[in-house]
């Protein structure tokens, strides 16, 4: 592959990972530090004899602090920004380097000095493929170390601390109830002309070996703060001050409410992302743009 001719340019795709306490989210903002932000300025700096510098189509936009084990982005090169990275995969005595290994290189020695992203792989992109649209499932965790757990200073960035102690099977009942194709206003924030409609596919609850409680939630995707509010109303119940029954009725009243917190970014990982066959890409991201609706036969 090192030697692939590419004559129209190629897609790449880049599975990553970051820490998102630096970061004012993934998606780039003027004068503020982000994932986008970061990557595309070491895009720039790479490919600025070859322009236009490429933009990134990220899988899931991460909130500020939450951080990400499993996300995947895009971009597209020209056949002149291919064949640079061609030339720079080149070595004295040495067999020429995987050009999209050297993509993956670079970023991680221009926007990775901080360390607190990493790009784990680049790869030339099957047809069809588009990491946002493309995408069947995001799966997420979030940990919670209660008055139960073992507090591990080692993994405070990642684990959010409470004093109170958690009921597990009463979150893990509540959390239940909750899986299944429905609208989700009343834990998203909303966003002009967005849906809020989702199929959360499973919502679980257990403590590992350090009686940590950590959720796990997939869904074919995630509307914006709707993990950290499902969250934070499996803890209410699990406090005991909202009942079992109650965020579903909650989700079936339809708006947003103060029954319960939403809870800090700190303690939330995007942890992979999924995608169907090759052979299946360009229509799962074409059924994607189509506006969701609870009408089945739609």
């Amino acid at each position: 592959m090192a030697g692939e001719q590419i004559d129209d340019g190629a897609r790449i795709r880049l599975d990553l990972a970051y820490d998102g306490a630096g970061f004012s989210g993934w998606a780039r903002q003027p004068d503020t530090r982000t994932v986008q932000g970061e990557l595309e300025a070491a895009l720039a700096t790479l490919f600025r004899r070859v322009p236009p510098a490429p933009a990134l189509v990220v899988a899931g936009r991460t909130d500020a602090g939450v951080h990400a084990a499993g996300q995947v982005a895009h971009l597209d090169l020209t056949s002149e920004q291919w064949a640079h990275l061609r030339r720079l995969g080149v070595s004295r005595g040495g067999d020429p380097e995987d050009p999209a290994s050297v993509l993956a290189r670079k970023l991680n020695g221009l926007a990775g000095r901080a360390r607190d992203v990493r790009v784990h792989r680049a790869s030339i992109a099957p047809d069809g493929f588009d990491a946002r649209f493309s995408a069947v499932w995001r799966r997420y965790e979030y940990r919670i170390a209660d008055a139960l757990a073992t507090k591990d200073p080692l993994q405070r960035s990642r684990t959010v601390w409470t004093t109170d102690p958690l009921d597990v099977d009463a979150m893990a009942a509540a959390a239940a109830s909750l899986v299944g194709l429905a609208d989700w206003a009343a834990y998203c924030r909303p966003r002009p002309d967005a849906t809020t409609i989702r199929e959360l596919q499973s919502f679980t609850w257990h403590r590992d070996e350090q009686g940590v409680l950590v959720a796990r939630l997939q869904a074919d995707a995630f509307c914006h703060s709707m993990v950290r509010a499902l969250v934070g109303a499996c803890a209410a119940v699990g406090s005991r001050r909202l009942d079992a029954g109650d965020p579903l009725a909650l989700r079936e009243a339809g708006s947003r409410t103060s029954a319960f917190a939403v809870m800090p970014a700190d303690g939330l990982v995007l942890v992979e992302v999924g995608y169907p066959e090759d052979a299946q890409l360009a229509a799962r991201a074409q059924r994607t743009r189509e506006r969701r609706s609870l009408d089945p036969a739609s």
